[in-house]
């Protein structure tokens, strides 16, 4: 016997809720979380990841590009900013005397050259513990003025320069002047101090490398770093 209750469309949880709400009739914690755990949920638990992604990129780029600066190595002449926080009379800006020491007050002669700047700062800060309960100190580099290069033979200008960031040998010939006439530009060579002490002598090419040849000699350069342009 045909019974119109039982082929009658049996409307979804969703839909019995939607009505509910409608009605005015109390809305159980079961039925909302039960309406909660679909595809908007998953959704969101997607983005919240995505999210995360991108901030875990974002911290290793930026503690990545800190690494970098606090790797530098300090040396004579370069001009230091160092900054205690909420201690004015104790921060200052300063150069890098021939000895390699700075001057602080309350701490005196502080050796600077040879050291990075992240643990000049955290000797600065132990020194300071001394007076204050947390000091809390940044050391930036103002000027770096220690990392130089020299560039000799039949050049314009031959002497010693400051090394800016990211400068190849062709950049220092530029910055030097130029090749003199008789220069012999297909046998200039760099002499480089290698961990141990010793020179290494890296060959290049001026004629090959402006003509766009082998680019590879154009290194980049390194503090203490002799051009000889033969």
């Amino acid at each position: 016997m045909w019974n119109p209750l039982k082929d009658r469309d049996t409307p979804s949880p969703a839909k019995r809720l939607s009505a509910g709400l409608r009605a005015g009739a109390p809305v159980s914690a079961a039925l909302v979380g039960l309406v909660m755990i679909g595809l908007p949920a998953r959704l969101n638990s997607q983005a919240v990841t995505t999210s995360a992604d991108e901030a875990a990129v974002s911290a290793a780029a930026s503690v990545k590009q800190q690494s970098a600066v606090s790797d530098y190595i300090i040396g004579p002449e370069d001009v230091l900013a160092v900054n205690v926080w909420k201690e004015p009379e104790v921060s200052r800006t300063l150069p890098v005397r021939p000895d390699g020491k700075i001057s602080l007050p309350l701490i005196g002669d502080l050796l600077a050259s040879g050291r990075t700047t992240s643990q000049l700062q955290g000797e600065i800060k132990q020194q300071l513990r001394t007076y204050f309960t947390s000091p809390e100190v940044t050391v930036l580099v103002q000027e770096a003025k220690s990392h130089k290069f020299n560039i000799v033979g039949e050049i314009s200008k031959p002497g010693s320069y400051i090394l800016t960031n990211s400068m190849t040998v062709l950049d220092a010939i530029a910055v030097a002047g130029g090749l003199k006439d008789f220069a012999k530009g297909s046998k200039i060579y760099v002499l480089r101090v290698a961990a141990d002490g010793s020179r290494v002598r890296l060959p290049f090419n001026y004629k090959k490398v402006i003509k766009g040849g082998d680019l590879r000699e154009n290194v980049e350069l390194a503090a203490r770093d002799t051009i000889v342009v033969p």
